[in-house]
């Protein structure tokens, strides 16, 4: 296995690499989504697979939706993941075409999350990983424990499920 740490606009690798390449979840934070998506799209065989999935944030059905519906409890102005690139129906395909992607199919992906307990779920938010983990990190500790507090109301005790959507895009190079 070579795995090999890159930018998404800038893949170390030579054109027409790949029979199939998966950005999965990674359009949400690309810094240029067009040249990444395009990128992508260059390392991959001619007629090869191209496809990319991201979480249905736009949509309120992403895995983070309950976890950002508390923080609007608390502070009702806070900037959540809704507005991320491909977070809305339609707009991974947008991107894709833009980047000369085509014979595009897009697609719903649903999924069943299953949680252990409700401090499984909520332990990975205090890493300070993604736009979520960053928002618990900039929190002061009252601030931090009034939103774990306003999470645990909105999750069933015990273990749990949270059913997600995520929308994928498949095309051709």
């Amino acid at each position: 296995m070579n795995v090999q740490e890159a930018s998404a606009e800038r893949l170390p690798f030579p054109d027409q690499t790949f029979d199939v390449v998966l950005a999965q979840p990674v359009v949400h934070f690309m810094a240029d989504l067009v040249a990444g998506v395009a990128e992508v799209g260059r390392v991959t065989r001619r007629g090869g697979v191209v496809a990319a999935c991201v979480w249905d944030h736009g949509g309120d059905q992403g895995p983070l939706s309950l976890f950002w519906q508390a923080a609007r409890e608390l502070n009702p102005g806070v900037e959540d993941e809704s507005e991320l690139a491909g977070a809305r129906e339609g707009h991974l395909a947008e991107l894709f075409e833009a980047a000369g992607v085509h014979d595009l199919v897009e697609t719903v992906v649903r999924a069943d999350l299953e949680h252990p307990s409700f401090e499984d779920w909520w332990e990975p938010f205090t890493r300070g990983v993604g736009p979520a983990g960053s928002y618990v990190a900039d929190l002061g500790a009252e601030q931090r424990g009034q939103l774990r507090n306003a999470c645990r109301r909105l999750l069933p005790a015990g273990s749990f499920v949270l059913p997600a959507r995520a929308w994928a895009v498949r095309g051709l190079a």
